[in-house]
């Protein structure tokens, strides 16, 4: 596949109003902001957080993330750091729930499995 040439998938279809297609990558950026927004998580794939999205540009933030798209159904994988003294457990159900659902609630798809590899754990300034 071509640098430029993105995977598509149709998410609408309509005789009388046309179709309506979504990238993977757009798909992947919309599990990363969702992700990052959990407390608990430092950053995604060890480099980017909410902070440094804006300067980083937000395509970056699907380098984190890969996602497939079979039949109209998404699996999501994420590799996170997490922030120290936080419960890995519950801060990963957490990413899993608003993932899932701000891929359902944004684009249609139905979202089956979001799995977490976490990368890492970001000690932070300790006193």
């Amino acid at each position: 596949m071509a640098k430029d040439e993105r995977t598509t998938y149709t998410i609408q279809k309509d005789a009388n109003k046309g179709e309506i297609k979504i990238a993977d990558e757009v798909v992947a950026i919309i599990a990363g902001l969702a992700a990052t927004e959990v407390e608990g998580v430092d950053c995604l794939n060890g480099r980017l957080t909410n902070e440094t999205i804006s300067r980083q540009g937000i395509k970056n933030l699907s380098k984190g993330v890969r996602v497939e798209v079979l039949e109209g159904v998404v699996t999501v994988a994420l590799a996170l750091v997490l922030k120290y003294n936080y419960s890995i457990v519950s801060v990963t159900a957490k990413v899993q729930e608003k993932v899932k659902t701000a891929i359902e609630n944004m684009t249609g798809l139905e979202v089956a499995d979001v799995n977490i590899r976490v990368a890492g754990v970001e000690m932070g300034a300790q006193a």
